[in-house]
């Protein structure tokens, strides 16, 4: 576990967007988001009877909507059955870009969030969609691409030049382009970069990670990341970690307590049993020592209740509008 105010990230792997497809990824998310939680008809597990993802089917159900990259890393598969022996609640994850779950919270289709989209967060909270808010872990985001490496942005310390370097030969790049944490992240970088990316080399996938990463090695191009997913997949990927350590990459994750107010069927209890879970002693270690094994290195590091020194003495909260 990192301490202290040190970054302590941990280097690894060496190695026209339209205004109709961004509507598309939106409808498209959109759909998703009600087949898996409302179950669509039609769906197979609907028609067998069983519960989908995210299904409350009962008063000790806790609905976790969460990012792709918990699920596609592998840490998810770690934490539910401890959480479900230690607190004998049922965890039901929905697994959907941070700014997909957001929106879950803000309808109150979801109890708890575990995200990494801060500055979605924030606004979230400060609308009142949220209650508590703490900071649960971290990793870096990375950029990835062949090792060919066509933009030469290997070794490239700054994140921002690398898109430039990226655009400025029309280089191949996937982007998520879902609304998730990793997508807000890639925009940042692009205006800073002072670009508009588009054309035939910018393509979205409206994806996860885990799949956005497949589609980018097909098509020999670049994509932002977080590492802890990359790492989970990279046995099947050509692609190479080309530019990292730059603390623009820093990629922070919350857990978010949903307003009871947002809806009727918030469980605001079993919310507050997945917080307490995730910030224990005990749950910030299998979290900080998550990956080691297989890769050589945790693919997140704890930092609850700010250990790591990420963030101000507090973060904010919201209290309930009345």
């Amino acid at each position: 576990m990192a301490g202290g105010s040190s970054l302590n990230i941990r280097p690894a792997v060496r190695g026209a967007r339209s205004r109709q497809g961004r509507l598309a990824v939106r409808f498209l998310s959109t759909l998703t988001i009600i087949a898996t939680v409302l179950g669509a008809p039609g769906r197979l597990g609907a028609a067998q009877g069983t519960p989908a993802p995210g299904e409350r089917t009962g008063p000790r159900d806790v609905i976790l909507a969460t990012t792709t990259s918990t699920q596609d890393s592998g840490l998810l598969d770690a934490l539910v059955p401890l959480f479900e022996e230690q607190t004998g609640y049922e965890l039901k994850p929905v697994a959907v870009g941070s700014g997909a779950a957001l929106k879950l919270g803000e309808e109150g289709e979801a109890d708890v969030l575990l995200v990494h989209s801060p500055q979605a967060e924030q606004t979230f909270m400060t609308a009142g969609f949220g209650v508590d808010r703490e900071i649960v872990m971290y990793n870096d985001f990375v950029v990835v691409g062949p090792e060919a490496d066509p933009a030469r942005i290997r070794g490239e310390t700054s994140a921002v030049e690398a898109m430039r370097r990226i655009a400025a030969v029309e280089a191949t790049f996937v982007s998520r382009g879902d609304d998730s944490g990793t997508h807000a992240l890639e925009r940042r970088l692009w205006e800073e970069a002072g670009i508009e990316p588009g054309g035939s080399w910018y393509q979205e996938s409206g994806t996860g990670m885990g799949d956005t990463l497949n589609i980018a090695n097909e098509r020999d191009g670049y994509t932002v990341a977080d590492r802890g997913t990359f790492l989970a997949l990279r046995h099947r990927l050509d692609l190479a970690v080309l530019v990292e350590g730059d603390r623009a990459l820093l990629n922070v994750y919350h857990v978010i307590t949903v307003n009871p107010n947002n809806g009727v069927a918030v469980n605001p209890e079993g919310a507050r049993a997945f917080v307490t879970f995730l910030l224990d002693p005990a749950t910030q270690a299998v979290i900080g020592d998550f990956g080691a094994d297989r890769f050589g290195q945790p693919l997140f590091i704890a930092c609850a209740r700010n250990s790591c020194g990420l963030e101000p003495a507090t973060t904010p909260t919201a209290t309930p509008p009345p």
